[in-house]
């Protein structure tokens, strides 16, 4: 048994004479004792609704107290547990379907793929080609054949995507750059218009190359030949020592001599 707070301090009525009959109740002690009865109403439902739910498979677990009015201005609660199952409905979630992307090859829907994740290329792995159509090719692969710049791969919207490899030829060296070639020669007609412009494109750098190789195969044999003419050619630097022959008669007192091997003249006076 338990005794509502805040009640316990409204008094039990009065009993007048011996015959044991209640005295009258006042107005004011009246409406006092109904405001006390819906303060307690008000506390018991609060502390209900405060209860947590217990049990499993949509149980609720709550004590239903069964209220016993005293007539004495407070009520008596006599709280009985009670589970009662309540079968909890929940409404199905909804059916979202993936975002499946499908391949532009075999037309058939796919989740993700190598070329997917690297290139931004809707092609499913089995229907990948590695070997031809859809190769990889380095950086340098893709300036040169494609005559391609720096500002086309990297700057140019949108960017080519690639995918790093460790260098075949020495592993210390920086990583490769692998990019797809399909999206390659596509870069390639952007910036060069149509493929029969790249193509002239292509040829006259080649002639430009040609031209300049052969430039320097004739300034090397220009120099090859200055080098065998300036090996052969040796500069005599000993004396030389005329050799004069007979004395010619110029005047009366004038003579004069002639170097046999340079033709020196030499002209003197007798005294």
């Amino acid at each position: 048994m338990e005794l509502r707070s805040g009640t316990q301090d409204v008094a039990a009525p009065r009993l007048s004479g011996d015959a044991g009959t209640p005295a009258p109740l006042s107005a004011a002690t009246r409406a006092k004792i109904e405001r006390k009865r819906q303060r307690a109403l008000m506390l018991r439902q609060a502390r209900l609704a405060r209860r947590p739910q217990c049990g499993s498979e949509g149980g609720v677990c709550a004590k239903v107290s069964k209220i016993i009015d005293s007539g004495a201005g407070f009520f008596i609660e006599e709280e009985e547990e009670e589970q009662a199952l309540v079968k909890v409905v929940h409404q199905p979630a909804p059916v979202i379907e993936p975002d499946y992307l499908l391949c532009e090859e075999c037309n058939k829907p796919f989740m993700d793929s190598y070329l997917s994740n690297n290139f931004d290329l809707s092609v499913c792995d089995s229907c990948r080609d590695s070997e031809t159509k859809h190769k990889l090719i380095s950086r340098t692969e893709a300036k040169q054949m494609y005559l391609l710049k720096d500002c086309d791969l990297d700057l140019r919207e949108p960017v080519l995507k690639f995918v790093l490899r460790k260098n075949p030829h020495n592993p210390r060296w920086g990583d490769m750059k692998l990019y797809l070639k399909l999206q390659v020669v596509k870069r390639s007609i952007e910036v060069w218009g149509t493929e029969a412009a790249l193509q002239a494109a292509k040829v006259s750098r080649e002639e430009g190359r040609e031209i300049q190789k052969q430039k320097r195969f004739n300034k090397k044999v220009k120099e090859l030949r200055r080098a065998v003419r300036s090996s052969m050619w040796k500069k005599d630097t000993s004396v030389h020592q005329h050799e004069y022959g007979p004395e010619e008669m110029l005047d009366e007192d004038t003579y004069q001599k002639v170097c046999l091997t340079c033709g020196h003249q030499l002209v003197y006076e007798k005294m």
